[in-house]
């Protein structure tokens, strides 16, 4: 698969990977490899960053088209992402605030088909 590929299904920025990750071409054995028994790279990128967007948004308890809302385009790492949650910007308190609203309403919609099956 392509390294693109293979740095979503692992969750890491692909710009921040090794030149030899983004380079080459990673195979299901290899990919499941790094899963099972993460390089130092990889825990290193897992844990600090630079995280992609979907990790970033996850993070911090928001939808990515949030993140866009709010002006966060670029990927960040876990430093930048605990100041945000520090500082309590007021895009992310609404952008938060819209996801717990979303989630309560899937919440209510599987109770009312529990309900109807």
């Amino acid at each position: 698969m392509k390294p693109a590929t293979a740095a979503k299904k692992l969750g890491v920025y692909l710009e921040a990977t090794p030149a030899e990750f983004r380079e080459g071409v990673v195979t299901r054995a290899e990919l499941n490899a790094l899963q099972a028994e993460p390089p130092q790279w990889l825990q290193d990128l897992r844990r600090n960053g630079p995280h992609p967007r979907p990790v970033v948004a996850q993070k911090l308890g928001v939808s990515i088209a949030g993140l866009a809302r709010g002006g966060v385009t670029e990927a960040l790492t876990t430093e930048q992402i605990e100041a945000l949650k520090q500082e309590q910007p007021e895009w992310l308190q609404k952008e938060r605030a819209t996801q717990a609203e979303v989630r309560k309403e899937a919440a209510r919609l599987k109770a009312r088909d529990a309900e109807r099956s």
